[in-house]
């Protein structure tokens, strides 16, 4: 609702500054609780991710909205790769590269605060990067619109023979309660959460499956075959969300590649169990090949669920509407690592049972 009322860009510069802040204190916490109050404060002030979705479909004209949302998400999943990167060279500094920290420094005594520091640096190159970044939300003072509207009714009365006047007023934002009665709209954050729902289940699972013995109908890959497999399809994806979705869109529209994605992606799965008995570079091609296609089909859903978000609404109830998709979202991304774990583990304890039986 903040981001309806005051535009786009305070929102997404107060979600910046406040990663800057509390992400720098998270680096220099003494205590546990410290750290969970730090981490508490950053999920609850830092809503970025709402605002940005509705700046990308008003920024961009409405033939490459499919490429401006392709570039949010495309975006976000760069930063999943480079922000544990990040920690992970960075983290405990003083006994990684002893010869340029020593521990009695503050890297020495704080260990993990220079990938916080790192991150609060490129946030704060972000922050002012957001001078150049323009408003998407026009609001206008309400007194002039009603004489506007005044004297344009005045106009249409001299003009109009049956003496009929258009009804004019500004438009007033409409309440939550007549968004959760847009069906358009809560169709598509619906759809949007149980994909996102699939698809984190999915990348739960995956590893776990692809590591596991021959015995239990896993692939028995190595971590170093996970990792070249996920690479592929990440690397893959990111050309497709790119250069090819954005052309999908314009030419096919959304609704038909979303409706063929989601129907594919659950026969793509299905096949999955099949892959058990494959071995050797006939295994590998074919793992790669299905997984890259799985990534491909989650994209096109997820990209078309948020485009269709956005078009159902008008550009004052967008920050609201987006504020919702991603909460639901959010929900449903919680529940399903501890789901999808407890169907997997009963899975490979009931290989032969009759009910959900293992892979």
């Amino acid at each position: 609702m903040f981001a309806d009322k005051y535009g786009r860009k305070p929102c997404i510069v107060i979600s910046i500054l406040s990663v800057i802040v509390l992400n720098t204190l998270f680096g220099l916490s003494t205590t546990y609780w410290m750290a969970i109050v730090t981490r508490g404060l950053l999920g609850l002030l830092c809503g970025i991710l709402g605002p940005i979705k509705a700046y990308a479909s008003e920024v961009c004209t409405k033939e490459h909205q499919a490429l401006g949302i392709s570039l949010v998400t495309s975006s976000r999943a760069i930063a999943l790769i480079i922000g544990p990167a990040i920690g992970g060279f960075l983290a405990q500094p003083a006994k990684k590269y002893p010869n340029l920290f020593s521990e009695e420094s503050i890297f020495g005594r704080f260990p993990y605060f220079l990938p916080c520091l790192v991150i609060s640096v490129l946030a704060a190159g972000a922050c002012v990067a957001c001078i150049w970044l323009p408003e998407t939300l026009h609001v206008y003072n309400d007194d002039k619109i009603e004489a506007i509207d005044t004297m344009e009714v005045q106009v249409d009365d001299s003009i109009l023979e049956d003496g009929k006047t258009k009804e004019y007023g500004s438009k007033r934002m409409a309440s939550t309660k007549s968004l959760l009665k847009n069906r358009q709209l809560m169709s598509a954050i619906i759809l949007y959460c149980v994909f996102s729902l699939h698809d984190t289940a999915y990348f739960e699972i995956f590893s776990l499956w692809a590591v596991s013995s021959r015995k239990y109908r896993g692939l028995s890959l190595t971590s170093q075959d996970i990792g070249t497999v996920l690479a592929i399809s990440g690397f893959g994806v990111l050309v497709y969300q790119l250069v090819i979705y954005p052309l999908l869109a314009k030419y096919v529209g959304l609704i038909k590649p979303l409706r063929s994605a989601a129907v594919l992606s659950v026969l793509l799965l299905a096949t999955y169990p099949l892959m058990s008995n494959l071995y050797g570079m006939e295994l590998q091609v074919l793992i790669n090949i299905a997984s890259l296609l799985k990534n491909m089909f989650a994209a096109t859903i997820t990209i078309a669920c948020n485009i269709l978000q956005n078009t159902s609404v008008p550009q004052e109830q967008r920050g609201v509407a987006n504020g919702i998709s991603v909460t639901l979202m959010s929900i449903f991304k919680a529940v399903a690592p501890a789901a999808a774990g407890i169907l997997f583990s009963w899975s490979q304890e009931n290989i032969t049972g009759l009910f959900l039986p293992g892979t």
